[in-house]
């Protein structure tokens, strides 16, 4: 039996959780964990203390929904789960062993599944508001997820917890009284610099409502920051921001979400063959809150010849060059932003299969694979996901049970990091309900005595 099952089911472990739970009752503070001694019981003949760091490296590999339940156990549970180091140590050791990771499919409805198994769809019954099709997952993060159902209307999200931050309202400063908004693109990643999270707003302005290339005002773009929860304007932005939208490629498959990767978010600037300019990367640097060109590979010969999408494989970042001529090339950069690190993962040529590639979103390796047994889980024309093996260089559909027929997807690791900053506590929705329906109980209370008990002088 694995040592985490043995560890969680031996009666002994047990009987010292229960201990755990009288003893909590008399630690006010909780004393410091090197120092917890743990009592001895009768029925203990071998195990009459148990280290506090073999109970914590245990809790490192357990789900996010036992360590929450563990919480109730004691004051001890409770202080070590909610340490800022554990819920860190928690997250890289899931990082790490690519352990309870969840796929997001967002058709009209969102759901989930567990990528472990890919057998069926869960629907995303958390909030029922974030439901429905209004409603775009722009970005994933350390176990929080970002939600957007309008320019205006953007909450962080952990889905594990069941926590919910809502961004303050920001307004969207027009440059001109008769121009309108046009396309907006959205990023969300970690800042590595400042250990802050951040969501980037780019807003595209129009001259009027037939203006669909967008290119004779400046982008608005705005950051938010989760550490001072404002957010703040970006200035001195380059003249090519202007010519990163593009009708067609942006409103297929969702080109205008941001990728993640080595603290700076890509967008891919499309080909402008009336400029003499092929498809490029932008970056957007969350440290600096400054946009830098990204360096691509050496393509060859061909390189005006291919429509470009990013994408992220493991933290790495990761490029695909669909070309006219039916191949596809998958690109990896190894280490980031070096140039020569780009490598060609594979190649595919479309003309063997019966279904042509119009779009293709790189998600995650196989589990426990390795050398040339590694497969691709991705995401194939916003419809199927497909594992794709490296070896054999064939694909094989993914069916999972009760999911939508056309779909975006993302990627989540289970956490604890918190979706706010740590200012005021962040609830659930079913307990923050609760406590507002209290708060407007006593409202009318105060209000009832206040009018039916005045003081006459």
């Amino acid at each position: 039996m694995p040592f985490m099952i043995y560890h969680l089911y031996h009666p002994h472990l047990s009987l010292w959780l229960c201990a755990c739970l009288s003893l909590s009752h008399c630690l006010s503070p909780p004393i410091p964990l090197n120092q917890i001694q743990i009592p001895e019981k009768k029925t203990q003949k071998k195990m009459s203390k148990v280290p506090l760091d073999v109970v914590t490296d245990m809790f490192y590999r357990l789900p996010v929904k036992t360590l929450l339940r563990f919480r109730c156990l004691s004051k001890v549970f409770c202080s070590l789960i909610d340490s800022p180091d554990f819920v860190k140590l928690h997250l890289n050791h899931s990082v790490s062993t690519k352990t309870h990771l969840v796929l997001v499919l967002k058709g009209l409805h969102l759901y989930t599944a567990d990528l472990d198994s890919l057998d069926e769809a869960t629907p995303f019954d958390h909030y029922p508001e974030y439901i429905w099709g209004v409603t775009e997952v722009f970005g994933s993060c350390n176990g929080l997820l970002a939600l957007s159902n309008s320019e205006k209307d953007i909450s962080l999200l952990n889905p594990a917890t069941k926590q919910m931050f809502n961004l303050p309202v920001e307004n969207v400063d027009f440059p001109l009284k008769d121009c309108f908004r046009g396309y907006v693109f959205y990023g969300f990643g970690y800042d590595f610099v400042h250990d802050d999270y951040k969501i980037v707003r780019m807003v595209q302005f129009k001259k009027d409502k037939d203006d669909d290339l967008g290119i004779f005002l400046d982008y608005e773009v705005k950051v938010f920051s989760l550490k001072t929860n404002s957010w703040r304007k970006v200035v001195n932005l380059p003249n090519y921001l202007r010519l990163l939208f593009q009708f067609y490629y942006h409103l297929l498959h969702r080109r205008g979400y941001a990728v993640f990767a080595s603290g700076v978010l890509h967008w891919v600037f499309p080909r402008r063959a009336e400029l003499g300019k092929g498809d490029s990367l932008v970056g957007f640097d969350l440290g600096a809150e400054e946009f830098r060109v990204v360096p691509e590979p050496d393509y060859g010969d061909l390189e005006q010849d291919f429509v470009l999408d990013v994408g992220t494989l493991e933290g790495c970042l990761c490029v695909i060059c669909n070309y006219a001529r039916g191949v596809v090339d998958f690109w990896v950069m190894k280490e980031y932003g070096v140039k020569e690190s780009w490598t060609k993962l594979f190649s595919i040529e479309q003309s063997r299969m019966t279904l042509k590639i119009s779009f293709l979103k790189p998600l995650a390796y196989s589990k426990g694979s390795d050398g040339g047994d590694k497969k691709i889980l991705m995401e194939l024309n916003n419809r199927k996901i497909v594992w794709y093996d490296l070896k054999r260089k064939r694909f094989k559909t993914v069916r999972i049970n009760g999911g939508p027929d056309s779909f975006g997807t993302d990627i989540y690791v289970e956490s604890l990091i918190p979706p706010s900053n740590g200012s005021r506590r962040i609830r659930g929705k079913k307990q923050q309900g609760k406590e507002e329906k209290k708060e407007q109980n006593r409202k009318k209370r105060d209000d009832f005595l206040s009018k039916g008990f005045k003081l006459v002088l």
